[in-house]
């Protein structure tokens, strides 16, 4: 029946009816728009995973100039993990306080310490299978899929696409996953979209078109993904 809900479109992309998987040269040419307009985003990978995975517990719902002073206080205010790992919480939560929320992060982040083992060494994960690597990763307490990821690209360069609200955002807008998908259904969808080699260029380049144009609400006038994008049409 026309005009029934299923054929409809809204505010935030198309409807469950209107979406089909894109093929990847669609998401090539939205790359290369996105290289366009920001570049090509060098990947400089630290080989240091545990300071990822705190780095990245202390960047939830807060900005990353608070993130990074936390982060500054709590690693330049214990000699290494180990030390952190077995201090009270109390003390965790007093140097994480300027990052936000430290009162569930300082005991998160003890746990997570403490469930990494004694040897405090994730060093093997460079080289573990991925979905080993994932499924032990997100084993450990509080740590989701987006951690996960992070750890995997910024740690070693290795091939995924975190998907926090930056990502989210713009990947539903474009169609890239269904609408209304769970975050762990949006990060398969753009693992699998994504070619391996490029996997960090595009998370950079949607997390820095969703802070800059793509936002909640976007400014579809200006944007170079406009004539892509079924939102950027009809607005």
């Amino acid at each position: 029946m026309a005009g029934g809900p299923g054929s409809r479109r809204n505010a935030s992309g198309p409807s469950r009816a209107d979406w089909a998987r894109p093929r990847k040269a669609r998401v090539r040419r939205i790359r290369d728009r996105l290289r366009e307009m920001y570049g090509r985003p060098l990947n400089l990978p630290h080989r240091m995973p545990i300071d990822e995975l705190v780095r990245t517990i202390l960047s939830q719902a807060t900005s990353d100039l608070n993130r990074d002073r936390a982060y500054e206080r709590l690693s330049g205010g214990f000699d290494d993990w180990a030390e952190v790992r077995d201090a009270p919480v109390e003390e965790i939560e007093r140097a994480i306080r300027p990052g936000g929320l430290s009162n569930q992060k300082a005991p998160r982040i003890k746990a997570v310490l403490r469930a990494i083992g004694e040897d405090m060494d994730l060093d093997w994960l460079e080289t573990a299978d991925r979905d080993q690597a994932i499924e032990f990763l997100t084993a450990l307490p509080g740590v989701g899929r987006k951690t996960a990821a992070c750890v995997q690209v910024f740690t070693w360069d290795r091939p995924e696409i975190p998907v926090d609200v930056h990502v989210y955002r713009i990947g539903g807008r474009l169609g890239l996953f269904r609408p209304n998908a769970s975050f762990e259904e949006a990060h398969d969808e753009m693992i699998g979209l994504v070619d391996p080699c490029d996997s960090y260029e595009f998370h950079m380049n949607l997390i820095r078109h969703g802070r800059e144009l793509c936002r909640p609400t976007p400014k579809c006038g200006a944007c170079g993904l406009r004539r892509m994008c079924p939102v950027g049409r009809e607005r």
